[in-house]
């Protein structure tokens, strides 16, 4: 059945979408579909963090589609009403139909659609494949607060952060001395896209981590 959201250029539109959203990921399913971005284009500018529902899902749509439109927008705002948006696939038109109101702009694909698509894959992948060319192999160390701290739990919290390139790999306590150890820990990072520098300062010891992490120092640093 046919899903209708109607006044999405208001606040009562907006928290229907929301509340709609509640525990999905996207409007038909776990995947990106047409539907979203049929709302999406009706949403004229992100909802507030009021409706967190709404704005996760914007905001995952947004980055889906960025990479489409490699341009640097000037940014335009959009005013006016909105008709109501069918998240149901539109129907083909009637032969003979010619009104403007009737064109389906998120229709089945033509061949040259499909062909554009394919080249897009493609070239995403040569992409991704150029990226993880680059690796490097990095020695850490992760000093505690004292001779106190659990260092278990200073592991885990470690290996909680995760980010895209980021692979976490063997570990081992060193002493110090007056009773305190330190954790040696290696990562496998994919250079373009992890910064060793980022993940100590931004994740490392910084909350939750630095309960338990007092410092992080580069031991060693190999490309791989």
């Amino acid at each position: 059945m046919a899903i209708t959201f109607s006044d999405l250029h208001t606040e009562s539109g907006v928290k229907s979408l929301d509340q709609y959203l509640s525990g999905k990921s996207y409007i038909s399913g776990n995947q990106l579909t047409k539907d979203d971005i049929k709302v999406y284009a009706a949403v004229l500018v992100k909802p507030a963090d009021s409706f967190p529902n709404a704005s996760r899902w914007y905001d995952s749509v947004s980055s889906h589609i960025a990479p489409s439109f490699p341009g640097k927008a000037v940014g335009v705002r959009v005013d006016g009403k909105g008709a109501p948006v069918d998240a149901a696939p539109a129907k083909p038109a009637a032969a003979g139909g010619g009104d403007d109101d009737d064109l389906d702009l998120f229709g089945d694909e033509t061949e040259e659609d499909k062909k554009a698509a394919e080249e897009r894959e493609a070239a995403k992948k040569q992409s991704s494949k150029k990226k993880e060319s680059g690796k490097s192999s990095v020695l850490l160390d992760v000093k505690p607060w004292d001779d106190e701290t659990d260092m278990k739990k200073l592991e885990e919290a470690v290996r909680s952060v995760e980010m895209p390139g980021l692979f976490w790999g063997a570990s081992k306590l060193v002493p110090v001395g007056y009773g305190i150890k330190k954790m040696q820990i290696m990562i496998t990072i994919v250079d373009d896209l992890v910064s060793v520098d980022s993940l100590i300062e931004e994740h490392l010891t910084v909350e939750p981590c630095n309960e338990y992490v007092q410092s992080c120092d580069i031991v060693a640093f190999n490309k791989i």
